[in-house]
């Protein structure tokens, strides 16, 4: 697999310098709209393809089409609202949008791929390709870089404004794992002169616990797992997880919902764990998407 990092690395840095010769000032939404379509058709293809050196070859295409339309004048207000499997996410500030996806592997895990475009002045492309280094983490807690990912595919975007502190930005995801767990993540994206970083020292546990750089979820691939941002209460909510037998602990397979939801709330400036909240737990239009559509029945309790 570490050949496959470095030549997805070569197509964004090769495609990012080949590009920028390519570009006509003239272009527009018609040229946006064709790139779409050749995306799209790509994009399909990823999931349909036999085996996975049809699969990684088609994403490779999308890769080098999606950095030419992003090249494209204008591309940052252009929606790519045809990619549905493309998951693109924007900061509410508008400072940046998040393209991240997945490619099913035939040993039924994943492997998973983005970038984040920078929303510039000028109008010239700034992005940060994200290339997932998952296999060869050896714990999930590490601050890495974009070119060190702990990849995902993110939904929701939620900027953590603190007093005297730079603004950064909870990434809520769906990691995906393999034939018997599934996985979520909060991960914590802060940008510098040096680029982008993943991971910080911000998630306040327990008492006499160490703070976390990031957060992640393991659970049975049958069930699902709310984790979401509670715009009223401006909280990071999601279910308890644990395990259905007390002789199952660290064994993930077994994991699920208990019914009861925990929370991370921004004090100061960590986000500290509140633990038995009570939630209206809301559907979420992507549960299907992203986890085998097997639900169990949560039940559901007053807004807090």
């Amino acid at each position: 697999m570490k050949k496959v990092y470095l030549y997805f690395l070569m197509i964004f840095i090769c495609t990012l310098t080949t590009v920028t010769a390519q570009v006509k000032p003239d272009a527009g939404k018609s040229t946006l709209n064709k790139y779409q379509d050749t995306l799209l058709r790509y994009s399909k293809s990823m999931f349909t393809a036999t085996g996975n050196i049809q699969r990684f070859d088609q994403n490779a295409r999308f890769i080098k089409t999606l950095v030419a339309a992003l090249k494209t004048p204008g591309s940052y207000g252009f929606a790519f609202d045809s990619l549905k499997t493309i998951s693109i996410t924007a900061s509410p500030d508008r400072a940046f949008r998040i393209f991240s996806w997945y490619i099913p592997t035939e040993e039924g895990t994943y492997r998973f791929f983005g970038t984040i475009q920078m929303a510039t002045t000028d109008g010239k492309l700034k992005l940060y390709p994200l290339i997932d280094d998952t296999e060869h983490f050896t714990d999930d807690n590490i601050i890495t870089t974009n070119k060190q990912w702990y990849g995902a595919r993110y939904y929701e975007v939620v900027p953590l404004i603190a007093t005297g502190q730079k603004t950064c930005y909870a990434l809520l995801g769906w990691k995906g794992n393999n034939s018997k767990t599934s996985k979520k993540v909060i991960d914590i994206l802060s940008f510098d002169e040096n680029g982008a970083t993943f991971g910080k020292p911000i998630f306040e546990g327990p008492k006499k616990t160490p703070l976390k750089n990031r957060i992640v979820f393991e659970y049975n691939k049958l069930n699902t797992m709310t984790l979401r941002l509670d715009k009223k209460e401006q909280l990071i909510a999601f279910d308890h997880l644990a395990p259905m037998d007390s002789t199952m602990v660290g064994n993930f397979e077994y994991y699920a919902s208990d019914s009861s939801f925990d929370a991370y709330r921004l004090v100061g400036a960590k986000l500290k764990l509140i633990e038995n909240i009570e939630l209206n737990n809301d559907a979420n239009e992507l549960d299907e998407f992203y986890i085998d559509p097997k639900k169990k029945d949560i039940p559901v309790s007053k807004k807090f």
